[in-house]
């Protein structure tokens, strides 16, 4: 109940935003058309990737509950990179500083991947900012200046983890393996500890998606619906963790 409220929430933010940009027009693409944001603004760029914050998040709770905890971490990975990345470009806004990582990002991240005036349709190469300076820029934000190896080891860590269940590393996979037959789970892990301990990660990535919602409504300068949010997330901690954690842990002990 809390998790589906709270991405009702989350969606209703989004849609709020969307309304304060400049919104997509119809573009020519071969015989049809796309939509797509032809002004191509950081503000933009962040109402994009916040729908596609909760849209991973629903479809990551879909998968936890139906026991595919693989593909929920496969997707939990994802949405590591895109907390990152509306943190990269909010604060940008937020502290007046454009840097030219911020800038060659966005025109990365505008970049179209086919050319609609081709004959013959070809993947075009996209530039992209290491994450490791994504990482970097965050860790100044909150550290200072010269930023703090601890935070950065613990992002790499986390990271390295979860790729672990995008390309199907043995580790990972063999926490599918097990139960009285000594088999692998391959139609979900529905009942098992496996799913309890995924369950409890999964309340972070909810906490975390609340938090982006609050970044993203600090760089349109709307101090009311920042307020309104940090509101949201206090309440949302207090029904369902115990600091900064989900209460589910607490089942598995």
């Amino acid at each position: 109940m809390h998790y589906e409220q709270a991405l009702n929430y989350m969606e209703r933010i989004v849609n709020v935003l969307s309304l304060r940009v400049p919104a997509p027009r119809p573009v020519s693409f071969k015989k049809s058309f796309v939509y797509r944001h032809v002004e191509k603004t950081v503000h933009q760029a962040l109402v994009q990737k916040l729908a596609r914050l909760v849209s991973s998040l629903n479809a990551a709770r879909l998968l936890l509950e139906a026991g595919f905890v693989q593909e929920q971490a496969s997707l939990q990975r994802i949405l590591d990179e895109i907390t990152e990345d509306i943190s990269f470009l909010a604060l940008s806004v937020i502290n007046g500083e454009s840097t030219p990582i911020h800038e060659q990002y966005l025109e990365n991240f505008f970049q179209e991947e086919f050319d609609p005036g081709a004959e013959s349709v070809s993947s075009s190469d996209r530039g992209m900012i290491p994450r490791k300076k994504i990482r970097a820029y965050l860790d100044r934000c909150v550290s200072g200046p010269k930023g703090s190896s601890k935070h950065l080891e613990t992002a790499r860590t986390l990271s390295k983890a979860y790729s672990g269940y995008i390309h199907a590393a043995s580790p990972q996979i063999m926490d599918m393996y097990g139960g009285a037959s000594r088999g692998f789970f391959m139609r979900g892990m529905h009942g098992t500890t496996r799913q309890a301990e995924h369950r409890a990660d999964f309340w972070n990535y909810m906490y975390r998606g609340l938090m982006a919602c609050g970044f993203s409504a600090m760089a349109f300068g709307d101090q009311e619906l920042f307020n309104s949010i940090r509101d949201y997330e206090a309440s949302f901690q207090k029904a369902t963790g115990t600091n900064f954690q989900s209460n589910d842990w607490s089942t598995l002990d």
